[in-house]
């Protein structure tokens, strides 16, 4: 069996959100947003250890407010975000000691993933070196030019909308981040550090359940989203 460990990110300032409280310690029925992240990748067997990615000056608020109330069974770290969220996640990955586990990294504001999708993005990782959800994209999608003028229509059966949990072989996301950081490459996601490096990166389906929470709009929608979930 594959163990790995995780990189939950959740250094957002929540500036979309328009509120005084970071997005990811908003409440989502009865715990903040990160809490049920959190929550299942402890319930993931496969998950051996977590670290948590959040601003340093939050560390105080998250042991007592975040962690303690759900009392985990793994081991959680607490590491310094950085100052974009390809910087947190550089951070996540020098944190972790042990060189040969798989990594999967997770934005803390999509609580509605699941043990098992986490689990078959950790297997995908072990077998081809990287690994990510996504779902296909539904609607026609454009290319826009910077007056807002369509310059073409791209194929939607090519077009997948890219997800988090990301899994990789420890030695592959971080080389990939290595060379971005040397070449000043910023990618919108992991897996774009990889493709930038040269290298392939499956995508396996994900579900339309998974959101990232960013702002007001995304809450409603995930109040129905939990609703629905713990009632059917």
């Amino acid at each position: 069996m594959t163990s790995a460990c995780a990189v939950i990110v959740a250094g957002g300032k929540g500036e979309r959100m328009n509120s005084d409280i970071r997005k990811q310690y908003l409440m989502l029925a009865n715990l903040p947003i990160l809490c049920h992240t959190i929550l299942v990748f402890d319930s993931c067997p496969l998950v051996n250890r977590i670290y948590l990615v959040i601003p340093e000056i939050d560390f105080d608020f998250c042991r007592k407010h975040i962690l303690e109330p759900i009392h985990l069974s793994s081991k959680v770290h607490l590491v310094s975000g950085g100052k974009e969220r390809q910087d947190s996640v550089y951070n996540g990955l020098t944190a972790i000691a042990d060189m040969d586990d798989i990594v999967i990294i997770h934005d803390g504001v999509r609580p509605f993933v699941t043990p098992k999708l986490i689990e078959a993005c950790i297997d995908g990782a072990a077998k081809d070196g990287g690994c990510i959800l996504g779902v296909p994209a539904v609607d026609t999608l454009k290319s826009v030019d910077k007056d807002g003028y369509i310059s073409n229509t791209i194929q939607r059966r090519d077009a997948w909308l890219a997800q988090t949990p990301q899994a990789f072989q420890y030695s592959l996301i971080k080389e990939a981040h290595d060379h971005a950081l040397a070449e000043g490459f910023r990618g919108t996601d992991d897996a774009s550090l990889v493709e930038f490096l040269g290298r392939c990166v499956r995508v396996i389906p994900g579900t339309p359940y998974n959101i990232k929470i960013t702002n007001q709009e995304d809450m409603v929608i995930a109040r129905a989203i939990f609703q629905h979930l713990t009632t059917s």
